[in-house]
């Protein structure tokens, strides 16, 4: 029976690992910085599949099954990435603020050498999920205290559902 492969989060993400960790997987975290930027006419659904894919292909080694993922917020069309500073993170709080908004993660499995994805011809498989988000309305105050907060600087859309972001 071969080795059990090796599972590489490749993302720096705390929430993710925390799933992981949650459900008991052992992994090693082996984080990815990549350019971000969305191609001309790019569909949030294609963005994310293709940056996850990107990340998982850039970390893959032999023997190794590589787990990525990218997140991106949606609005009126527009991809909503992580803002640059505070002030960004308040425009886009501003835009979300009493709305609905799509929220669209995709995921890549690649498996290294000696993997039986990579021996089965299909290095990477890829998946993408949406979500519906309403944000509640906010007065400016309480997106200035929250943009102030710096939990939404890393994230895309400027917020963290899973934490202060869920009041």
């Amino acid at each position: 029976m071969p080795p059990r492969p090796t599972l590489i989060l490749a993302s720096a993400s705390p929430r993710r690992r925390d799933l992981l960790w949650g459900l008991g997987v052992r992994f090693a975290v082996r984080p990815v910085d990549l350019d971000e930027t969305p191609r001309v006419g790019e569909e949030a659904r294609a963005y994310v599949r293709r940056l996850a894919a990107e990340k998982a292909a850039a970390r893959r080694g032999a023997g190794e099954l590589i787990l990525a993922a990218d997140t991106s917020v949606v609005l009126d069309g527009e991809i909503l990435g992580k803002p640059a500073d505070e002030a960004e993170a308040r425009a886009m709080l501003g835009r979300l603020s009493g709305r609905e908004h799509t929220v669209v993660t995709g995921i890549a499995l690649a498996g290294g050498a000696g993997t039986a994805l990579a021996e089965s011809g299909d290095c990477a498989r890829t998946a993408v999920e949406e979500s519906r988000v309403r944000i509640a309305p906010m007065m400016e105050d309480e997106i200035a205290w929250y943009a102030a907060t710096g939990e939404g600087l890393d994230k895309a859309g400027g917020y963290a559902a899973q934490g202060l972001g869920a009041l």
